[in-house]
């Protein structure tokens, strides 16, 4: 459950934006899925405003007509993997 700087980074994006009070960004396993009670237990409706951060942070869009758009969102992982593919950025940080 180590995060690495990035996916820290994203994890303080969501925990702020959607003004999670009772989850530290740290603790979010990479691994767990974001929509589940296990994980975060996130709706549609956070998934278009972490999108829309995202784009406006990262210049990266994710469009929900998109197949993979499931996929990228399942996990702090993923989304992290692919907002680092899609900008082209080493660090999300910078």
């Amino acid at each position: 459950m180590i995060q690495t700087s990035d996916q820290q980074h994203l994890a303080r994006l969501i925990v702020d934006l959607l003004n999670i009070d009772d989850v530290a960004p740290e603790d979010i396993d990479p691994d767990a899925i974001l929509f589940d009670e296990s994980g975060l237990g996130l709706d549609s409706i956070d998934a278009l405003e972490i999108a829309v951060a995202i784009a406006e942070n990262y210049g990266v869009h994710i469009s929900a007509e998109d197949e993979s758009t499931k996929e990228i969102f399942a996990t702090l992982g993923n989304l992290t993997a692919h907002v680092m593919k899609e900008s082209g950025r080493t660090s999300l940080a910078s």
